[in-house]
């Protein structure tokens, strides 16, 4: 496997995971989650792919097709009044292919994306996961990854 930044003739395999990422959370969270969704649209895609604080990895075989991604967002808080003056990297999704999945994929992206983060110099790599989706919370604690926020709610209807 070969993982590289992705271009935009990687959209069709962006697109692919995208729709399979979206109906794990669609079928946990039915209530939030649209039926046959996916997060971004093609030209949205395509703005992101152009976006070096918005860097999307993918790892791909010999023939270009995409195994996996990790959608990532490189956060400055050098700005910000309360906290430290570090950079972040925020993987805002990480997807494997669901045919694929099992032959670590996913932690070869993880790690090239930990790869990235400390050449760029941040001070940490932070993501999100929803409690829907407890086979990714098994993969990024199995990854080292540690609790350092919790996000709760109380749904009103």
């Amino acid at each position: 496997m070969i993982i590289r930044r992705a271009e935009p003739k990687d959209i069709d395999g962006l697109d692919r995971l995208l729709y399979q990422v979206a109906g794990v959370h669609q079928k946990g969270r039915p209530d939030l989650f649209k039926t046959e969704a996916k997060k971004y649209t093609d030209e949205e895609l395509l703005a992101i792919l152009d976006d070096d604080m918005r860097p999307v990895f993918v790892g791909v075989d010999e023939n270009d097709y995409v195994m996996g991604y990790a959608f990532c967002l490189l956060v400055d808080h050098t700005k910000d009044h309360a906290m430290t003056d570090i950079l972040s990297l925020y993987i805002d999704d990480l997807c494997v292919d669901e045919t694929l999945r099992g032959q670590h994929i996913g932690r070869q992206i993880y790690e090239y994306v930990l790869g990235f983060a400390r050449e760029k110099g941040c001070y940490n790599v932070t993501l999100n996961v929803w409690e829907c989706n407890p086979s990714a919370r098994a993969f990024y604690d199995a990854c080292g990854m540690k609790p350092f926020r919790t996000g709760m709610e109380t749904v009103l209807s």
